[in-house]
């Protein structure tokens, strides 16, 4: 899958799941009659005895809500919503106090800690319920504005019509690749994809039908990658694809496994199967100890090495996979 779109779908589940609540309290009977009373409500709750507990649990699962008792050995409840509030955690904690304290200055005191609401220990139970209820429409809402987020963010980088990024995504990550690979030394290799005789394609059978091979070829370029590798749209019918810790021998491997599946196997469509080839051009970023490709090679350079070996494919028949010769980028004089 996308990285892109599991993020989404990890946002959309936040939303949909059964809210998780956790209680900080150190006297058991309290504690045990605050778990009950909250799971009756429909929540899912986890209580631990104190606020050193609970800021690690919190750290280590999704709870949207914190319950915690103000007067707790060592890490009190004051204090436990001040280490929240700074804890690296990804999503927002909506935190009750529950306090027997009764002086305004006391209940100030929590909400300057970073409380969102306090309950006293004497009230009925169900105003704590009511509170989290109101408590739970906030997370809610802020859930669901993660969510939104993630949506555009996966807008942003992907292809509209292809499960793969896009070329501004492309752009922006194969600079990161680049650098990576040469301050740790490591290989980074480049193939890029065309689909030979692709406006054939569009002319006997329609743009809707094209665009149905564009996706079963997206498709069938996934299904070879490893986790670490990637794949974007080039433009039109062209397609790059990302091979970090892969030199040009392994990268020439994997395009000639794609093209000879792509070769025998035709595209599966709505009007049945089309068989269609394709073309490749490899190129790759030389290492220290490497003996092929460049070593002061940019992006760019890849990217047109890439693109003229795949001119070469063409030029020789096409249903080829040609590798490049790189030069590396001349350095500026001192």
């Amino acid at each position: 899958m996308n990285p892109a779109l599991s993020i989404e779908a990890s946002a959309e589940l936040e939303v949909l799941q059964a809210l998780r609540v956790l209680i900080a309290e150190d006297e058991p009977t309290q504690r045990l009659m605050l778990k009950r009373t909250l799971e009756r409500a429909g929540y899912e709750v986890e209580a631990v005895s104190d606020g050193a507990q609970a800021l690690a649990r919190l750290r280590e699962q999704d709870f949207a809500m914190l319950v915690t008792d103000w007067d707790m050995p060592g890490l009190d409840g004051g204090s436990l919503c001040r280490e929240v509030r700074c804890a690296s955690i990804d999503h927002y904690v909506y935190i009750v106090i529950l306090t027997s304290h009764d002086l305004a200055d006391d209940l100030v005191a929590g909400l300057d800690a970073g409380a969102d609401d306090y309950v006293r220990k004497s009230s009925n139970p169900n105003e704590l319920v009511a509170r989290l209820a109101a408590g739970a429409r906030i997370v809610r809402l802020e859930r669901s504005m993660r969510a939104a987020r993630a949506r555009i963010e996966v807008l942003l980088v992907t292809d509209p019509l292809l499960p793969l990024y896009n070329r501004r995504f492309l752009n922006d990550q194969l600079d990161k690749e680049v650098a990576r690979a040469r301050r740790h030394h490591r290989e980074l290799s480049v193939v890029i994809a065309d689909i030979d005789h692709f406006k054939q394609v569009n002319d006997v059978y329609g743009h809707l039908i094209g665009d149905e091979v564009l996706q079963a070829f997206a498709e069938l370029l996934k299904s070879q990658l490893r986790v670490s590798d990637w794949a974007a749209r080039y433009g039109g019918e062209e397609f790059v694809v990302i091979l970090p810790e892969t030199d040009v021998a392994g990268a020439y491997a994997l395009a000639e496994d794609i093209r000879e599946r792509c070769a025998l196997e035709p595209l599966r469509t709505s009007v049945g199967a089309i068989p269609v080839t394709a073309s490749f051009g490899v190129a790759g970023l030389r290492t220290r100890d490497s003996g092929r490709g460049a070593e002061g090679a940019s992006p760019e350079l890849l990217l047109r090495a890439a693109d003229a070996a795949l001119y070469r494919s063409k030029q020789g028949g096409r249903n080829r996979v040609e590798v490049a010769a790189l030069e590396p980028d001349p350095q500026p004089a001192l």
